[in-house]
């Protein structure tokens, strides 16, 4: 019996099953960290800023046509809300762009 608890007497040398299994176990974290994506870096700030401007172009298209869309369907005035709300939804998000652009950086 050991006097310190139990674990491997540290003057016997280390098993060769250990050491492949601890090689199998690294090998196995690391392809499944890959499987599921976890291996990648976190975004920096000029790909953060970069999907930012997106969504506004986006959005803002998107937004203003399904709104000038709606009202079309309400007014009976196909296409002209959904003409003008779209380039309202695209001038909104320049605009956004332009004000982000225009920020200093921290």
């Amino acid at each position: 019996m050991t006097e310190n608890g139990p674990g491997q007497d540290p003057k016997l040398p280390e098993d060769a099953r250990l050491a492949s299994l601890d090689e199998r176990l690294k090998r196995a974290q690391a392809d499944e960290a890959v499987r599921t994506g976890q291996d990648r870096k976190p975004a920096d700030s000029n790909e953060q800023l970069g999907n930012r401007v997106l969504s506004y172009l986006i959005g803002g298209m998107l937004g203003g046509a399904a709104i000038g869309w709606a009202l079309d369907q309400l007014f009976d005035t196909s296409p002209w809300l959904l003409l003008i709300m779209l380039f309202l939804g695209t001038a909104a998000g320049f605009w956004n762009i332009i004000k982000i652009s225009n920020q200093r950086p921290k």
